[in-house]
């Protein structure tokens, strides 16, 4: 009896045993799983700079694997503008004048004709001093008509505009889209003396592109939202089929020496924040970010005055790369 109940203790110590013995190992098990399934902790590309600038840092194998080139900014010059702001004028209130006008003109010449016709024969005897009279008070009706139509026109459109050689030609061209008359206001305190033959336009839809207008003259009035300076221009071929209404950047060349500065191709700028950006090669492994201004839309490219100096090594392929690492870097950090 004591020898079955001495088996069945050491049994049961036994199984008591095994059990603490495998819960001990899969805890253990358990534990090294966990440990393999933490995310390893890679190095981080990004680090900030004594100025606060953020630094990316590349080995040459990542720069091979992401496309990323760089060449040296190109040194460029071009002539000082001044930005001013374009829309394209409506051409119907400028039809309805010249309509009145021409209207005005057809009328004085039927009336001056039959004016002379009554002179001819009041000379004959052949027709009253009344009708005569009558006929030349309603020539110089007509001629009053005629006077007051073409102020109207001075006064909404300019002289230059009133004084084309070819009005109603230039209305019809400007209806049907084939040219574009342009008002440009200049921000209000600054002014030009004697204003450039031809403007550069550029729509807001086209910032690559742009179009040139030759000036018409001043604009007959003031914009009392701007309070600038303003003129009208001719965009006697609209290749890009500009419809009234439309707004435009518009940049007049101003006197001066030139202005030095960078050639940055397209493929340099990205675009974070609401601001234009291009990379810096600082040495061989290492990039930052500098804002810039686009100064003026050349054909190889933007010109740069400011941020980045001739000569320095700026990233031409790859920037948007180097943009999203800094972002991948900036999600990673603590709030």
């Amino acid at each position: 009896m004591k020898v079955k109940w001495f088996l069945g203790l050491l049994v049961a110590a036994c199984v008591v045993a095994g059990l603490i013995v495998a819960y001990v190992v899969m805890s253990q098990e358990r534990k090294a799983e966990a440990e393999r399934e933490k995310p390893v902790s890679a190095k981080s590309r990004v680090s900030v700079g004594s100025n606060g600038e953020t630094i990316i840092t590349l080995d040459a194998e990542t720069q091979k694997r992401i496309a990323l080139s760089v060449e040296p900014a190109k040194p460029a010059t071009i002539q000082p503008e001044l930005k001013g702001y374009g829309r394209v004028l409506d051409p119907a209130p400028l039809a309805a004048l010249v309509g009145e006008g021409e209207s005005a003109q057809a009328a004085l010449a039927a009336s001056q004709k039959e004016f002379e016709r009554l002179r001819l024969l009041n000379e004959q005897k052949s027709a009253s001093d009344r009708a005569l009279q009558a006929a030349e008070a309603a020539a110089r009706h007509d001629q009053i008509l005629l006077a007051a139509a073409r102020t109207r026109l001075v006064s909404a459109w300019g002289n230059t505009i009133a004084e084309q050689s070819d009005l109603p030609a230039l209305v019809l061209s400007l209806a049907s889209l084939r040219s574009a008359l342009v008002r440009v206001d200049l921000p209000a305190g600054e002014t030009i003396k004697a204003p450039p033959a031809t403007a550069r336009l550029v729509p807001g839809t086209a910032d690559k592109d742009s179009i040139t207008a030759e000036l018409v003259g001043p604009a007959p009035s003031v914009d009392p939202q701007v309070q600038g300076q303003a003129f009208l221009f001719l965009v006697k071929s609209n290749s890009f089929h500009l419809a009234p209404g439309t707004a435009l950047a518009a940049f007049l060349l101003l006197p001066g020496e030139p202005l030095q500065g960078c050639l940055l191709p397209d493929s340099t700028v990205v675009r974070h924040a609401s601001q234009s950006w291009a990379y810096v090669q600082t040495s061989d492994n290492t990039f930052t970010r500098r804002e810039i201004k686009l100064d003026q839309r050349m054909e190889a490219g933007w010109f740069v005055k400011d941020g980045i100096a001739a000569h320095e090594r700026v990233v031409v392929s790859g920037a948007q790369a180097l943009l999203s690492e800094e972002q991948k870097y900036q999600i990673r950090q603590p709030e």
